[in-house]
C-alpha cells in the first residue's frame, strides 16, 4: 500500500520548501522530494553562496583602501580558498536551517529524484535505484533550474564552467571571460575582478545588465570599466578552444572577430528548467517553450496537478517562486489567495555597486504611452553615502503624471538591494508621489535618496 499525502512537493529549493512548509502550516500532510541538498540550488548554489564571496571581495576592498578611511593596515592578501571554503559553511548552515524547519512543521522528506507517475502518484528512486510510489491529492512540482548550455559553450567542469563550478574553482584564475551579463555573470565578474582576477564580460545585447534601465546600465558599465573588467557589448562567443593549458575564446563584434586567452570561460547566459524525467510526457501535462503551462494560481491542464518557479513563465528568482508556492498552497486550502503581481516584482544584483529596480523602465514608460515625470537623485549629494564612502550611484523614479502612479524606481549604489522594498511597498499600496513626498524619511540614511529622486521628479527638490 503507497503512502498517502495531502500534498507531495516534487523539490525543496525556495519555491518547494515554502510550498511545504506553509501547507503544513494550513493542517495538510506533506512530503517534499528532494535528490540533492535541502534548500536546493538558492541555498546550497545560488542566492546564498554567492552572497559570501562577494562580502568577501567587498571587505578586501575595503582593508585595501583602509586608509581612505583614516586606518593604517599592512597590504592584503586574497585567500581564495579560505573565501571559498566561508561561502560553503554558509550555505551548510542554511541547508541545515531548511532541515531544521521542515521538521518542525512536521514535513516528511523523501530523498530521491521524483517524477509523476499515473494520476497524483509520485516514484522516487534513491541513490541505490530503488523505488518507492507515494500517493497525494495534490502534487506541486518545484524542480528548477540548471546553467543553460550554449552550442559553443559546452559546459565541461572545468575550462568552460556554469555557476555551479564558479564557486568551487580549485584555484583562482589568473584571466576569466564571462559570457553573459545578467545578475550571475556580473556578480561573478564583480567577484572575481576584486580579488585580482583579469575579467572580460561578453554581452549579445547592447547594454549590460540588459533588463535593467539604460541609465542603470551605463552607469554600471563605467564603474566595471574603471575598476579593471573589459566589457564588450553587441558581441557573441562563437568558439571556445579548450585544447591547449587554457581557453581561446573568438568572440564575434561589430568591429570583426576579435580572439581572447584565459583560464577559464563561465557561461552565464541563463538557466534552463529541469523538466527532464519528471513524467510530464507520462502524465499529459502541458508545457509551452520549455516551461510548464499554468494558471494563475498554478494549476496545470491536468488536475491536482501543479507547477512553481523556474518551471513555469514569469521570473527565475527564489522571491518569486516563494510567493508563487503559498499562493498555490493556499488556493489548494480553499482560500482566496490575491494572484501574482509580475509587474511589481523587484530585482536585484548584488555586485559593487549594487543594482536593484522594480516596475517600468523609462524607456518600456514611454512606450507603453504614459507621460512621465522622472526623478533622478545621485549619491555624491547625501551626507550618509559621503560618510560612508560609497557616494558612486543614484536613484531614478518615473511617475505617470496623469495618476501620479509610481511607475518604476531603479536604483544603483551601495545597500541599494536593501532599500528598493520601500518602492515595492508603496506601489502594492497604490501610494502616489505626493505621499511619498510627505512621509519622513530619516536623516542620514541612504533611503532618504528615494524621497530626494521624488522631489526631484516634482520639482521640489531641496538638495540639487
Amino acid at each position: 500500500m503507497a503512502s498517502k499525502y495531502d500534498i507531495i512537493v516534487v523539490g525543496s529549493g525556495p519555491g518547494g520548501y515554502v510550498a511545504a512548509i506553509r501547507a503544513s502550516q494550513l493542517g495538510k500532510k506533506v512530503a517534499v522530494v528532494e535528490k540533492a541538498e535541502l534548500g536546493g540550488i538558492c541555498l546550497n548554489w545560488g542566492c546564498i553562496p554567492t552572497k559570501a564571496l562577494l562580502k568577501s571581495a567587498q571587505v578586501f576592498d575595503y582593508i585595501s583602501h583602509a586608509e581612505d578611511y583614516g586606518i593604517k593596515v599592512g597590504a592584503p592578501e586574497a585567500d581564495f580558498d579560505g573565501m571559498v571554503k566561508r561561502s560553503r559553511g554558509v550555505a551548510d548552515t542554511m541547508s541545515k536551517g531548511v532541515t531544521f524547519l521542515l521538521k518542525k512543521n512536521k514535513v516528511d522528506v523523501l530523498t530521491g529524484f521524483g517524477r509523476l507517475d499515473k494520476y497524483k502518484s509520485v516514484v522516487v528512486t534513491g541513490e541505490d535505484g530503488k523505488e518507492e510510489t507515494y500517493q497525494a491529492d495534490h502534487v506541486i512540482l518545484a524542480t528548477g533550474a540548471r546553467s543553460r548550455e550554449l552550442p559553443a559553450l559546452p559546459i565541461d567542469g572545468k575550462k568552460i564552467i556554469g555557476y555551479r563550478e564558479a564557486m568551487t574553482l580549485p584555484k583562482q584564475p589568473k584571466k576569466l571571460v564571462v559570457v553573459g551579463s545578467g545578475a550571475i555573470g556580473i556578480e561573478f565578474a564583480n567577484f572575481y575582478n576584486s580579488i585580482g582576477t583579469e575579467v572580460t564580460v561578453v554581452e549579445f545585447m547592447p547594454n549590460i545588465v540588459p533588463v535593467e534601465d539604460e541609465d542603470i546600465s551605463k552607469a554600471l558599465k563605467r564603474s566595471f570599466e574603471k575598476s579593471g573588467v573589459k566589457i564588450m557589448t553587441k558581441s557573441e562567443v562563437t568558439n571556445v578552444d579548450t585544447s591547449g593549458d587554457g581557453c581561446v575564446v573568438t568572440v564575434k563584434t561589430a568591429k570583426g572577430e576579435e580572439t581572447i586567452e584565459c583560464d577559464v570561460v563561465l557561461a552565464a547566459v541563463g538557466i534552463s528548467p529541469n523538466l527532464e524525467g519528471i513524467g510530464l510526457e507520462e502524465t499529459g501535462v502541458m508545457t509551452d517553450k520549455g516551461k510548464v503551462v499554468v494558471d494563475d494560481y498554478y494549476k496545470t491542464n491536468i488536475p491536482g496537478i501543479y507547477a512553481i518557479g523556474d518551471i513555469v513563465h514569469g521570473p527565475a528568482l527564489a522571491h518569486v517562486s516563494s510567493a508563487e508556492a503559498i499562493i498555490c498552497v493556499e488556493k489548494i486550502a480553499g482560500m482566496s489567495p490575491e494572484p501574482l503581481d509580475y509587474g511589481n516584482i523587484p530585482g536585484c544584483t548584488y555586485c559593487s555597486p549594487e543594482v536593484a529596480s522594480v516596475g517600468m523602465t523609462e524607456k518600456a514608460a514611454k512606450e507603453a504611452g504614459y507621460d512621465i515625470r522622472v526623478g533622478k537623485f545621485p549619491f555624491s549629494a547625501s551626507g550618509k553615502a559621503q560618510a560612508g564612502g560609497s557616494a558612486e550611484g543614484f536613484v531614478k523614479v518615473i511617475f505617470d503624471k496623469k495618476y501620479d502612479e509610481w511607475l518604476g524606481c531603479h536604483l544603483i549604489g551601495a545597500n541599494v538591494t536593501e532599500m528598493i522594498a520601500e518602492a515595492v511597498t508603496a506601489r502594492k499600496l497604490e501610494t502616489t508621489g505626493h505621499e511619498i513626498l510627505k512621509a519622513i524619511h530619516p536623516h542620514p540614511t541612504m533611503s532618504e535618496a528615494i524621497k530626494d529622486a521624488v522631489e526631484d521628479a516634482y520639482d521640489e527638490a531641496i538638495h540639487l
